[in-house]
């Protein structure tokens, strides 16, 4: 996998639709692996929000830790543990299938000293397409790469704010939320009638294909 800065850098067919994906609780279950490298730091991962650090206790703590000690934890799975996430069911296979029709970009706001080993855990898992670092809102990103085709763009993550910001920059862009996880899955803010909600790879491919293939 070659590392890529800019969307500017990405090389986009033009006579092909574009699919851009986020990896964490995308193609990725990223809260399964968190928790585990939290138990064996000595804390306890309970999943009863959708948020990260207020749902990191000590154990038998009756309040979540404290926001410093959250973002060193944080820190430390992105140093440390970035390669043990198991890939969401079905993920790999549905954009191997796309990826005949389509330009795959993985756009991934994991911290850039993980771009190493988030690059290796892709290729690992059958998903080695050009990846993006990207650092806050991924409107102007995918807005960016969309202006470059003349076909169709769709759009994946689970975060309902990285929806938002891409329909704001980038309105034609097709928008699917998805979360992998189903314990967060009922946690998860969504707005359905702005971005379709679609939570298992097989029905998103589905999805994926009339949009991107089909139009």
């Amino acid at each position: 996998m070659q590392p890529i800065s800019q969307p500017s850098d990405v090389r986009i067919d033009p006579k092909r639709p574009l699919l851009i994906v986020d990896v964490d609780e995308v193609l990725a279950l990223f809260m399964h692996g968190f928790g585990r490298f939290l138990a064996g730091r000595g804390y306890e991962f309970r999943v009863d929000r959708f948020a990260l650090f207020q749902n990191i206790y000590a154990p038998g703590a009756e309040a979540h830790i404290d926001m410093e000690t959250g973002k060193v934890l944080f820190d430390d799975f992105f140093r440390f543990a970035t390669e043990d996430l198991e890939p969401a069911p079905g993920a790999a296979d549905s954009l191997a299938a796309l990826a005949a029709h389509a330009n795959v970009v993985v756009l991934t706001n994991a911290p850039d000293y993980a771009r190493a080993a988030r690059g290796r855990w892709l290729v690992r898992h059958g998903m080695d397409y050009p990846m993006i670092i990207n650092a806050g809102l991924k409107g102007e990103a995918v807005g960016a790469m969309a202006a470059r085709t003349t076909k169709p763009t769709a759009f994946i993550d689970d975060l309902i704010h990285n929806l938002n910001s891409v329909e704001a920059s980038a309105p034609a862009v097709h928008r699917f939320q998805m979360v992998a996880d189903p314990r967060l899955r009922p946690l998860a803010p969504a707005a359905p009638e702005r971005h379709r909600r679609i939570d298992e790879w097989p029905d998103l491919h589905v999805a994926l294909v009339e949009t991107l293939v089909e139009p």
